[in-house]
């Protein structure tokens, strides 16, 4: 079925899996709720969609691409998907080492890049993929590489002398660093750089050539930002590496979202492996890469236990419910012009956004 573009009044002719099991030959969808509240927002530019596993999909975009400038928003606009990189692009990279036998959960990180934590004993040299994939290596969240100029090659070579700083045992600690090892792992094990394995698999672009959302206006960079990956710590990886700098169009990314809700992008059972739990605390539960459903996720009050997706800085997410049979896409640009003062809107907007869709959907 064809995407449907904003609109009040406008409908959907949607048929959930769970509906045809119930012998329903459809049922009309008003998502009138749901695209009001992003109408709503301060937000400059927003584009989301709501998919199924057959690929039926409704969309909805508006606001402008450049609040400066006055550009239009148009469906070929990418936006600058900061962390969801890490699902889109690098997670499945290395998913699909795992499945063909390349690499295993069990692997450390010294059997991949045998130079990882050379200056010391232990720390990022014995940590497994595991580790690295749940966030549960102990890793810094983040840190200014970027304040120290060098190629990109060697920012790497510095990742991989990262000290542990906590232990593990302590539940998941959401880590960039974690996801830059794991996108050099996919380089160093393909022998290729991690732009050329996106475009193969995920069909994301680093650097895009083609019109981009703007994000911030960086003083230190000394330009509005568009095309250019916000992440500072990207940008100075030359804006490729494993944790951010994928930027993608609304239909790339809900295409991504529907490959992993009808599990086409990798073999099912490696999909079904990553939503599994592999570490919790009292605030998350993560599987491989994904953030997993708990009352306080950005999910939604109302999202299933079985949900999952991920969140990125500039304003991004994905939500898939494999047992209901959709996902839901998110794009915005919520730090242009500035990242200040945006965060607490955002999450808000994410909760109330997925909750008036599993709404609408459940009726």
């Amino acid at each position: 079925m064809a995407g449907i573009r904003g609109g009040p009044g406008q409908h959907l002719l949607f048929y959930p899996a769970r509906r045809r099991q119930d012998g329903d030959r459809g049922a009309r969808v008003n998502f009138d709720k749901a695209f009001g509240l992003l109408d709503a927002s301060s937000i400059p530019a927003i584009a989301a969609s709501i998919v199924t596993a057959e690929g039926e999909q409704v969309e909805h975009q508006r606001g402008v691409a450049n609040r400066l400038t006055g550009e239009a928003l148009t469906p070929q606009h990418q936006f600058d998907l900061a962390s969801l990189t890490k699902v889109l692009v690098t997670l499945p990279e290395v998913l699909a080492l795992i499945s063909e036998g390349k690499l295993s959960l069990t692997t450390t990180v010294g059997e991949v890049l045998p130079e990882a934590g050379w200056m010391q004993e232990g720390g990022l040299k014995t940590q497994m993929i595991a580790a690295l994939l749940s966030h549960t290596a102990g890793l810094r969240a983040w840190a200014p590489l970027y304040l120290y100029p060098a190629d990109r090659s060697t920012l790497i070579q510095r990742v991989l002398q990262e000290r542990q700083f906590w232990t593990g045992e302590a539940g998941p600690l959401y880590s960039d660093f974690g996801f830059m090892v794991l996108g050099a792992v996919a380089e160093r094990l393909r022998g290729q750089p991690l732009d050329e394995l996106a475009a193969k698999r995920s069909g994301l672009t680093f650097n895009p050539a083609g019109p981009a959302v703007a994000t911030e206006t960086d003083p230190w960079r000394g330009q509005t930002l568009q095309g250019v990956v916000h992440d500072e710590n990207a940008y100075a990886m030359q804006g490729v590496s494993g944790h951010a700098g994928a930027f993608g169009t609304l239909g790339a990314v809900t295409d991504l979202a529907r490959r992993y809700l009808n599990e086409t992008l990798l073999p099912p059972q490696i999909l079904r492996l990553a939503r599994q739990e592999f570490a919790a605390n009292a605030e998350v539960r993560r599987g491989l890469g994904w953030q997993l459903s708990t009352p306080d996720s950005f999910g939604g009050n109302l999202a299933s236990p079985e949900g999952y997706g991920h969140t990125g800085f500039t304003g991004m997410s994905v939500w898939i419910e494999p047992q209901r049979g959709y996902a839901i896409t998110l794009l915005t640009n919520r730090v242009h012009p500035a990242r200040h003062g945006t965060a607490g809107e955002i999450v808000k907007l994410r909760r109330e956004f997925h909750d008036a869709v599993h709404s609408a959907l459940s009726k």
